[in-house]
């Protein structure tokens, strides 16, 4: 061990600070920052809730889609278009769920290409288990600071998010509605 000091870093001057990048205060960046923290701030927590009932965040998103469509069920593509997973991402999650007995899958009986997934009696069990606990924790961390504004502006702020939805996501509700021919077993 020698007893020379340890190196020092020099410190940036104030007077070489970088010219300005062109656009970097626009309010578009705060914005599309402000969304993403929010989002990720309740993913987190709603990830760690999730958890305790030993579903990972799109297991429940899967689960709770299945079981708020017509029937308790949707074909594979609707659940694709509906989620932010691909076809084979949609495939490896409702197997999980297939293997827990929180979803069945079922042929339709009049286009043989077509898979629907159903939630089965288990997985509205587990829903049903699952939700109270998880409409308090929406109430809390989103909702709230929402109502502390007035009822208007929670109605304005799920307008503006379906709006942006729509636009960004135009198939996000396919499947949720109209006529479906599951088998009858």
């Amino acid at each position: 061990m020698t007893d020379q000091p340890a190196a020092t870093l020099d410190a940036p001057t104030l007077e070489a600070a970088p010219p300005a990048v062109p656009g970097i205060e626009d309010e578009r960046l705060t914005v599309m920052g402000l969304l993403a923290e929010t989002f990720v701030g309740l993913a987190a927590r709603g990830a760690a809730q999730l958890a305790g009932h030993g579903l990972s965040s799109v297991e429940f998103e899967v689960l709770l889609r299945l079981a708020r469509s017509p029937a308790g069920l949707l074909r594979m593509t609707d659940l694709t278009a509906q989620t932010s997973l691909t076809n084979s991402g949609v495939t490896r999650v409702v197997d999980r769920l297939v293997d827990r007995g929180l979803v069945a899958r079922q042929a339709c009986e009049t286009d043989r290409r077509t898979t629907f997934a159903v939630v089965t009696a288990h997985g509205q069990a587990l829903l049903a288990q699952i939700l109270p606990a998880h409409l308090d924790f929406i109430e809390t961390w989103l909702l709230q600071p929402l109502r502390a504004e007035g009822d208007e502006a929670l109605a304005a702020f799920e307008q503006a998010l379906r709006r942006v939805r729509d636009h960004v996501v135009p198939c996000a509700t396919a499947g949720s509605g109209g006529p479906l021919t599951p088998l009858r077993g």
